[in-house]
C-alpha cells in the first residue's frame, strides 16, 4: 500500500496533546525530556497544562507539534507502518522531515526552535497578519495581491482549491481582504496569527535559521518528502536545506503537493500529529485519497495499516 505521513502546521495545537504518550510510551518520555534540555524551558508544562494563551505563542507552538508529531510517526514506525513519502504544512515540514529521517529528533528540534523564536521576533519587528480567503481562486488571489503597491501582501498558503491565506502589513492586508469581498470571496476571515508568515516580513528570520542550518548535519532523506516551495518530491540533502531556507518567505504549496502524491500513486495518508486541519483539507483537494488522523496512544494502537 502506498501510505503518506502528512504532519500538521501551526494552529493544530491543543493544551494536553502528546500526555499519554509521555505517561505510557519509552520513546514519548524520552523525546519529551529531551525537549526540555533543547528549549532550556518546561516545553512539557506548556504542553500539558497550558495555558492555552502561552502555548498559542509561536515561540512554543511550533516546538509542541513537532515533538509531539515526531512521538506519533516513530510509534507509527515502531509498529511497522511505513510510509512510501512524507509531507509537511509549513512548520510540519520539519516533522515529516525527521520521521523521513533527513536529521534526527534533536536537530529537528534544534531547528524549529531557532525558526519560531526568529518568527516570534520578526513578527514583533515587522508587525504583520494573515487572513484566509475562501471562494476565489489561486490565480485570482495572487493577482490582486501583486497589484496592491501601498505595501506588502502577498499570497502565503495556497491549502486547497478555493481556499488561500493571504499574508503581509497590516493596513495592506486589510485593504486586500475589502478588494478580495468584492471580486466575489465567499468569506474573507483574519487569522489570529503573530506575523505575516511566508512574507518577506519574516526576512530577519530566515537569515537566522539560514545560519542554524548550515550547522546541522543533513542527510538525503529515506523517502521523498514533497516541499513546500516546490511542491515536488525532494530527498537530496543539499536541496532540504535550501527549500527549509527559502520556505519562510515563500507560499506553502500544498494544495499542488497533495494533488501530486495522488499522481505519483499514493493512495492513503495519515495525519501524523494533533487536529485534524490536514484531513480537512485533503477532502478539498483529492476525495480519492484516503485519509485519517492519528493523534493518540488508542489511536496508534488501534491503527489498521495493511
Amino acid at each position: 500500500m502506498a501510505l503518506a505521513f502528512l504532519c500538521p502546521g501551526q494552529a493544530s495545537q491543543k493544551v494536553g496533546m502528546g500526555l499519554d504518550l509521555y505517561r505510557n510510551t519509552q520513546l514519548g518520555k524520552k523525546y519529551f525530556n529531551r525537549a526540555n534540555d533543547i528549549m532550556g524551558i518546561d516545553i512539557q508544562d506548556i504542553i500539558f497544562n497550558g495555558p492555552e494563551d502561552t502555548l498559542k505563542q509561536t515561540q512554543y507552538t511550533q516546538p509542541a507539534i513537532y515533538i509531539v508529531s515526531v512521538i506519533i510517526g516513530e510509534l507509527l514506525k515502531q509498529k511497522g507502518v511505513k510510509p512510501t513519502c512524507a509531507a509537511g504544512h509549513s512548520l510540519g515540514e520539519y516533522s515529516a522531515l525527521a520521521l523521513a529521517n533527513a536529521f534526527d529528533f534533536e536537530s529537528g528540534l534544534e531547528l524549529v526552535k531557532v525558526r519560531a523564536e526568529g518568527m516570534q521576533h520578526a513578527g514583533n519587528q515587522n508587525p504583520g497578519t494573515m487572513a484566509a480567503v475562501i471562494g476565489l481562486d489561486d490565480e485570482k488571489v495572487n493577482a490582486l495581491c501583486g497589484q496592491f503597491s501601498e505595501g506588502i501582501v502577498v499570497a502565503a498558503n495556497f491549502n486547497a482549491k478555493g481556499q488561500v491565506v493571504i499574508s503581509g502589513e497590516i493596513e495592506a492586508v486589510h485593504a486586500v481582504m475589502s478588494q478580495m469581498k468584492e471580486a466575489g470571496a465567499i468569506k474573507v476571515v483574519e487569522l489570529n496569527v503573530s506575523g505575516a508568515f511566508h512574507s518577506p516580513l519574516m526576512t530577519p528570520a530566515k537569515e537566522v535559521l539560514s545560519e542554524k542550518l548550515l550547522s546541522i548535519e543533513i542527510q538525503d532523506s529515506e523517502i521523498p518528502v514533497y516541499a513546500n516551495v516546490s511542491a515536488l518530491p525532494v530527498s537530496n540533502s543539499d536541496e532540504i536545506r535550501q527549500t527549509l531556507i527559502d520556505q519562510l518567505e515563500n507560499p506553502v504549496r500544498w494544495h499542488e503537493s497533495v494533488s501530486g502524491l495522488v499522481n505519483d500513486g499514493i493512495t492513503t495518508a495519515v495525519e501524523v500529529g494533533p487536529g485534524r486541519v490536514l484531513q480537512g483539507l485533503s477532502r478539498r483537494i483529492d476525495r480519492s485519497l484516503n485519509m485519517n488522523g492519528v493523534e493518540s496512544l488508542e489511536q496508534i494502537v488501534n491503527f489498521n495499516h495493511v
